[in-house]
């Protein structure tokens, strides 16, 4: 889904499916879930397990930061060899399936001889799955062009699925999650529609559209290999987990699409949007030497970083230029500085104003500017590597910080992002949440009896499934999301589904869900409701938006996630975490 905030990873809701880590074990449990995959009668389960089998053994999906391996990886030819000995029904259908997804053609021959060569049939669309064809593209674009969502719909021997591809543009026209979603594209097109609410989508500043199937391997290739060079590698439940189905489906589209381009701008246009600004009721009053510098810099950071346009300015691009950009690059005074936050207000006004922008999305971009200022005045004032002495050390041509150092403060950040600041995260504590009653107050007289019964469906499931301290924090977001409802879909929804909803917010705000034997999984609570996956999470998005409380980028979870919802093992966890990274940094 185009994004709408935030820096880190983003994921595409609605039909969005989390897709299990190949483990190591014993070789029984890898039999066990091929049987498990292929039960359910759903190539995507099946195709994506299998991808995330290959690509953990792609040296590309190794994180630099880390050190090598005590276990050393198996060679994907051996694993192909390794089934091909082994004859049975499981070993014949990933043989089938690494006909198609190993990454080289020699891997490939040797995987579709093995497969023939089995005694042991396997599905009938997976043993034509060579005949699998892509016969539409469309892209989801946002007005703000912080990324696109590339989908491709994808024909299977009588099945349909759709490959969405997110290329994030803020961090250099990369691939930043990848899945495939068990519908064709239009269905997935509707389940974003819904997912983002009542409204239309252009409402909301996102825009679908097809594109040629070449265009569409052209931009995905393309932030493919940008991918590779970015440092340290993006990953997400998905991705790269995904990349090897992905380099499949992009085998099958033609060649010779335009990949993405960068807008040029020149010295005259942008002298030009500079005296418009200054000229306008925004920038009236403001146009001294001092205002001139740094706006110049704002203008530099807008062609250079992102989508490469200076007048579409979203929250992500905020977050980027105040917490990182300026107080990393710009060697400046810091009274100089202070004063960007107030001018880049005005600019964002100004040039949403100029390309016609919502007004709700020029508000969550100002917002943005609030939430990251008090951050960027205290880091203009700190001691910190600037101008080349910052480029130097991003490279790591300087002895402090060292690399390692700055992946745990990029992981520190990441928590403090999570929880909505440091002053939040460094508050945390691990007590239990208490056992309270529920806050009735904020429901609406109109609402009560359907939330008595909602709320009946929530203590039930926290009771038989997820523990005491869920109770408490179902309750809580239940309460914040009451007065919200009745001018939702959920208002008119079965109490079993709202709750099952209420419930998977918690469990995935508190990593409560896995997928290894003995762990719980979110099919577990929605079958205790008897419900499907995929109404449970579009239902989701939709109690956070009633809650008040925004989605995270990746259209994972919240964020920022409210402490008072966080049970105290999950607390426990990321203090932990955080004393590490201190710990690791300082030493």
């Amino acid at each position: 889904m185009a994004k709408t905030g935030g820096r880190r990873k983003r994921k595409t809701a609605g039909s969005k499916r989390p897709v299990q880590r190949t483990r190591r074990g014993d070789p029984g449990d890898l039999m066990t879930d091929v049987r498990r995959k292929l039960a359910t009668g759903e190539p995507a389960d099946f195709l994506a397990y299998v991808s995330t089998l290959v690509a953990a053994l792609d040296p590309r999906s190794k994180n630099p930061f880390e050190r090598a391996s005590r276990q050393p990886t198996v060679p994907l030819s051996e694993l192909i060899g390794s089934f091909a000995d082994v004859e049975l029904p499981e070993t014949a259908a990933l043989l089938a399936a690494l006909a198609v997804l190993t990454p080289d053609e020699l891997g490939r021959a040797r995987a579709r001889q093995a497969c023939k060569a089995s005694p042991h049939p396997v599905p009938d669309w997976l043993a034509r799955l060579d005949q699998t064809s892509v016969d539409r593209a469309v892209e989801c674009t946002h007005v703000l062009g912080d990324g696109d969502n590339v989908m491709l719909n994808v024909r299977l021997p009588d099945h349909d699925l759709t490959m969405v591809v997110y290329i994030d543009h803020n961090l250099g026209t990369v691939v930043k999650d990848g899945f495939p979603a068990p519908a064709d594209v239009d269905g997935v097109v509707s389940r974003l529609r819904a997912a983002a609410g009542d409204h239309a989508a252009g409402d909301l500043g996102m825009h679908y559209g097809d594109i040629s199937l070449a265009d569409a391997r052209a931009r995905i290739s393309q932030a493919l290999e940008n991918g590779t060079r970015l440092f340290p590698p993006l990953e997400s439940e998905t991705w790269p987990a995904s990349r090897p189905l992905a380099e499949w489906l992009l085998r099958l589209l033609p060649a010779g699409g335009t990949g993405y381009t960068r807008p040029e701008w020149s010295k005259a246009a942008l002298r030009a949007l500079t005296n418009r600004f200054f000229g306008s009721p925004f920038g009236r009053g403001l146009d001294d030497e001092d205002n001139r510098q740094l706006l110049s810099l704002l203008l530099s950071f807008g062609t250079d970083s992102g989508p490469g346009d200076p007048t579409r300015w979203s929250p992500v691009a905020v977050e980027i230029l105040l917490a990182d950009w300026i107080p990393r690059m710009i060697a400046a005074d810091a009274s100089f500085l202070a004063k960007a936050p107030e001018l880049l207000r005005k600019l964002i006004r100004f040039c949403h104003g100029e390309h016609g922008i919502a007004s709700s999305l020029t508000q969550e971009t100002l917002a943005a500017v609030n939430r990251c200022e008090p951050d960027y005045q205290r880091a203009i004032r700190s001691s910190r590597p600037q101008g080349p002495q910052a480029l130097l050390t991003a490279v790591g041509l300087t002895g402090e910080p060292d690399p390692l150092a700055s992946a745990h403060q990029h992981l520190l950040d990441g928590l403090a992002e999570e929880m909505g600041g440091y002053d939040v995260l460094d508050s945390l504590d691990d007590a239990a949440l208490p056992d309270e009653d529920f806050a009735w107050d904020s429901v609406p007289a109109d609402a009560r009896d359907q939330v008595a019964a909602v709320l009946n469906q929530c203590d039930r499931c926290a009771g038989e499934l997820l523990g005491p301290e869920y109770r408490t924090a179902c309750r809580r977001l239940l309460a914040r999301a009451a007065p919200g409802i009745p001018g939702t879909s959920l208002a008119s929804g079965k109490p079993e589904l709202v709750a099952a909803a209420v419930c998977w917010v918690i469990g995935r705000c508190n990593h409560r869900f896995g997928t290894r034997p003995g762990e719980l999984k979110v099919k577990d609570v929605t079958g205790f409701f008897g419900i499907t996956g995929s109404t449970v999470s579009q239902r989701g998005y939709q109690v956070i938006r009633a809650a008040g409380l925004r989605i995270s980028d990746d259209y994972s979870v919240i964020r920022p996630i409210p402490a008072s919802l966080l049970a105290s093992e999950r607390r426990r966890w990321i203090i932990t975490m955080r004393d590490r990274h201190r710990a690791a940094i300082e030493d």
